[in-house]
């Protein structure tokens, strides 16, 4: 099957949720089909020579359409005024949509396969079998954004969700297969054939996210993109909020947040015993040398990668009833759920003071995240799909 990837960002690095999913996918695909790839690229910063050599083992053909900074300025205005929703504008130029359509002419592929919205308008009209990977509720993700910011943002973020909402549903109908990260996700869609959807759950790479014997140099660690708001936020509620609380009990306690290009609000949370690493050239030493994971999530969707990367290399966990939705892990078994910030400085506390117990937690949070999250599994899901309806 030759399969047409379409994506927002090029996959490479993968510090981006998104570029996970699709490099794993791509990955996972290869080995039966034929990928030609197709990839946005509006960070100047990108280093595309890097992604190609990643990339191309697994790709017949490997292409990057820029996206000019003036053009994406005029592609918003384009969306403003048409009323599509904002992220969908940013990514959409019609000089990119040629080059996408005389791509797939070229290569004649048996199925075309989209990752999220905001590649949605280069092939929703396409003439072949069309599939699309919403991966998360967007519009659920802005609607939680909009009920914590502040007052003079919030009609944006109003405005982007009822939006997002109405583009969900307008495109549904254009694909013949929508795949989505979780169950949670699936139900929040807003279409009465949501059922229709297919479920196929990230992985992770259980041979490279593995327990690593050394040090322990932190009592705490939160991972993960630290310019993406969701973890803006779950950073400054970690550091702000929880923190003080388990100082209460562990004064000298020490916090990692880890993860590439930290904002500005992330940066103002270091300190002699809050450490704010930035990029790291091996992620996994953040878990490594950490007693303690935890993912306070508030707002966003999807499954948090980081959760499972924690998991699978043998850290107890904490999170929130938020993040566990999409996840699926038992409560007080294989983690740790809190529904406010006492509630998890005292889950915090309990697994840095109960070592056997917290040990227990960490072997079947491990055991759980072996047997549900594999990237070769899940993927087998999305190609029996997208065979089925290459036939149609």
């Amino acid at each position: 099957m030759k399969i047409f990837v379409l994506l927002s960002r090029i996959p490479w690095p993968l510090e981006k949720g998104d570029k996970l999913r699709a490099y794993n996918q791509i990955k996972q695909l290869a080995a039966g089909n034929e990928i030609i790839l197709c990839a946005l690229k509006t960070d100047p910063k990108a280093d595309k020579q890097a992604a190609f050599k990643a990339l191309q083992p697994y790709c017949r053909s490997v292409n990057f359409i820029d996206l000019s900074g003036i053009g994406i300025g005029l592609n918003l205005i384009r969306a403003w005024l048409s009323g599509k929703p904002l992220q969908t504008g940013y990514f959409y130029n019609a000089s990119a949509a040629r080059k996408i359509h005389k791509l797939i002419k070229q290569h004649q592929p048996d199925v075309l396969y989209g990752q999220l919205l905001r590649v949605a308008e280069y092939i929703r009209h396409e003439k072949l079998p069309k599939a699309l990977d919403y991966q998360d509720i967007l519009s659920k993700g802005m609607q939680r954004r909009f009920e914590i910011a502040p007052w003079f943002l919030k009609p944006f973020f109003k405005m982007e969700y009822t939006r997002l909402m109405h583009y969900e549903a307008a495109v549904f109908n254009d694909f013949e297969l929508k795949t989505i990260i979780s169950l949670p996700d699936k139900i929040l869609i807003p279409h009465p054939d949501k059922d229709k959807i297919l479920v196929v759950p990230n992985g992770v790479d259980h041979d490279f996210f593995k327990p690593i014997e050394t040090t322990k140099k932190f009592d705490l660690v939160f991972t993960g993109n630290m310019a993406y708001p969701p973890n803006v936020n779950a950073a400054e509620y970690l550091a702000l909020e929880i923190l003080p609380l388990v100082r209460e009990k562990f004064p000298e306690i020490t916090l990692l947040i880890a993860g590439a290009t930290p904002d500005k609000k992330v940066k103002a949370l270091a300190s002699d015993r809050v450490i704010v690493s930035g990029w790291m050239d091996d992620i996994r030493m953040a878990y490594a040398e950490s007693k303690v994971f935890i993912a306070p999530m508030r707002i966003g969707t999807g499954l948090q990668n980081k959760l499972l990367e924690a998991m699978s290399m043998l850290l107890p966990s904490v999170t929130t009833a938020l993040a566990n939705g999409a996840l699926g892990a038992v409560d007080g078994e294989e983690l740790i759920v809190g529904n406010n910030e006492q509630e998890l400085a005292d889950a915090v506390i309990f697994l840095l003071s109960e070592k056997e117990k917290a040990d227990e937690i960490a072997k079947k949070g491990y055991d759980f995240v072996h047997r549900n999250f594999d990237w070769k599994a899940s993927t087998n899901l999305l190609e029996a799909s997208l065979k089925e309806i290459s036939k149609k």
